[in-house]
């Protein structure tokens, strides 16, 4: 039987996948007694622990993305955050999906859930994959426009043809997830056991793996790497260009040079130094080295988060090929494959951290939203609270005026004798 896609092997007895035989191609008795010796990863407790930490910070994350992103005024709705709204519903769709995965991989890839769910949350899996680095890639292509060239890019960055590319970015990820909703289907292992995954022929699966090797990692890389050396190097530029412009010079006092290019009408207009300007450069420096320090993260934990599990997933390639055999090639499809597809799923945890909580304005705009919402239970809980002193004294008013009517009662006269 051939390996699935997209969701590896657990290191049971009764897994229904086997390395030592795809496509037909089965290996001997002795070489897999051989590979026994290996130690296998307790999968079925390692693999839900990961899934349930990353469930409930990118829950959290995303949720609290969206809810700041979604509420932003008008003159807030920018195309970086059409984008960043994006990603993080479609980071929030998967993540509502895992504990399902969480529950598939401790049940040793039993599927209790049916057949819908199985094709649902299998949709769901690359779905998020082709769609958040598309996303992430857009972004890039948006900041590269916005530093480097914000003049010509006023008319292409357009938050109209923002949402317009957010579509034609969800109907490219339906359309390269398209074939797992079809193919994804429950397998029997026994009578009352079944198994959630894709076993396709070895032409198609050579064509998804290399559809998601292609698609979804090398052309993003190379994308997103391009605009943040760009931008890097104009950055960079321009603060060389600016020392040079503005050298160092007595505290109280402009540099003649300053003066000179700023009397010359020839030359292009340059910036005039002042004293009062001078404080400001270690702010702009600090500026600086912190967009640098954004840019290589957000570089980093895309390669970091998913190129080992492509690397395997390329290696599982080779392996159906016949091109590599032995026992640390089934160890790795066995327990390197899960691993790293978890890694790659912290990605979507990671994602609102990077984009949306290291910004000032986004902490600004979320702080302003916690303290609305304070309030709001804060005038609720006073209303409350007004509504049951007012209640209480209606009680203690109609108390008294009970007590009233009784000594009434007993003070008047019943009459002549």
């Amino acid at each position: 039987m051939a390996i699935p896609s997209d969701l590896p092997p657990l290191n049971t007895t009764s897994s229904p996948y086997s390395t030592t035989n795809t496509y037909g191609n089965t290996s001997s008795a002795n070489s897999t007694l051989d590979c026994q010796s290996w130690p296998d990863v307790p999968m079925n407790t390692i693999i839900p622990a990961i899934y349930s930490v990353i469930c409930v910070l990118g829950i959290t994350a995303n949720a609290l993305a969206v809810c700041v992103l979604g509420h932003a005024s008008a003159s807030r709705r920018t195309v970086a955050n059409t984008f960043m709204l994006n990603l993080c519903v479609s980071d929030l769709l998967f993540l509502l999906s895992l504990p399902l995965w969480a529950v598939y991989y401790a049940n040793g890839y039993y599927w209790p859930f049916g057949l819908v769910a199985c094709k649902v949350c299998g949709f769901l899996l690359p779905l998020n994959l082709y769609a958040s680095i598309f996303f992430i890639t857009s972004m890039s292509v948006d900041r590269y426009l916005a530093i480097v060239h914000p003049l010509r890019s006023q008319s292409a960055r357009d938050p109209k043809r923002a949402r317009l590319t957010c579509i034609l970015v969800w109907v490219l990820a339906f359309a390269c997830s398209a074939p797992h909703l079809f193919l994804r289907q429950l397998h029997p292992i026994s009578e009352t056991v079944e198994y959630c995954a894709i076993a396709p022929s070895r032409s198609v699966d050579l064509t998804l793996t290399s559809l998601k090797i292609i698609l979804a990692f090398l052309l993003p890389l190379l994308v997103i790497s391009c605009c943040y050396c760009s931008i890097g190097r104009h950055l960079l530029a321009d603060t060389g260009l600016v020392r040079m412009r503005n050298p160092s010079h007595a505290p109280n006092m402009p540099s003649f040079k300053s003066q000179e290019s700023c009397s010359k009408p020839e030359r292009p207009p340059t910036p005039c130094v002042s004293p009062s300007s001078s404080g400001s450069r270690p702010q702009e420096g600090r500026g600086l080295e912190r967009v640098l320090w954004t840019v290589a993260s957000v570089v980093l934990a895309f390669f970091l988060c998913w190129f080992p599990f492509h690397c395997v997933t390329f290696l599982r390639i080779l392996v159906h090929e016949g091109l590599l055999k032995g026992c640390w090639v089934d160890w790795t499809m066995k327990n390197m494959i899960p691993l790293t597809l978890s890694l790659g799923f912290s990605n979507s945890a990671i994602n609102p951290v990077l984009y949306c909580f290291i910004g000032n304005h986004f902490r600004g705009r979320l702080g302003g939203l916690c303290k609305g919402l304070c309030a709001c239970l804060k005038t609720r809980g006073e209303d409350q609270s007004q509504k049951r002193g007012s209640f209480s004294t209606r009680l203690s008013s109609f108390s008294r005026k009970l007590s009233d009517l009784k000594d009434l009662a007993v003070v008047e006269p019943s009459g002549p004798a």
